[in-house]
């Protein structure tokens, strides 16, 4: 088992526009691309649950040329909005450092 951001080279997170928040996890090698890819850990519902949204608004997009994942949610409040509290989304990616992949 390993977490995330030891196979990881970049995990990030950023607004994609007022509405969403994106994530990327970038991979310098195929074999840490694959593993991740194929354990079948990071899924809809697990991201829904760690952040707290619906299973149906979390997108996750492979890019295998680039050994790359997107994960992409909504915002709980509009970027910049009185509520929000990170109003870039470059804080985000944190709880998904410690996910455990096999």
């Amino acid at each position: 088992m390993a977490r995330l951001i030891d196979l990881a080279t970049i995990l990030r997170s950023k607004n994609a526009g007022p509405l969403f928040v994106t994530f990327d996890v970038m991979f310098d090698n195929q074999e840490d691309y694959e593993r991740v890819k194929n354990s079948g850990v990071l899924t809809q519902d697990l991201i829904a649950d760690i952040y707290d949204v619906n299973p149906k608004d979390v997108s996750i997009i492979t890019y295998d040329i680039v050994t790359s994942l997107k994960i992409t949610i909504p915002r709980k409040e509009i970027s910049g909005s009185l509520l929000d509290t990170d109003v870039y989304g470059c804080q985000q990616h944190v709880p998904l450092s410690n996910v455990m992949i096999p």
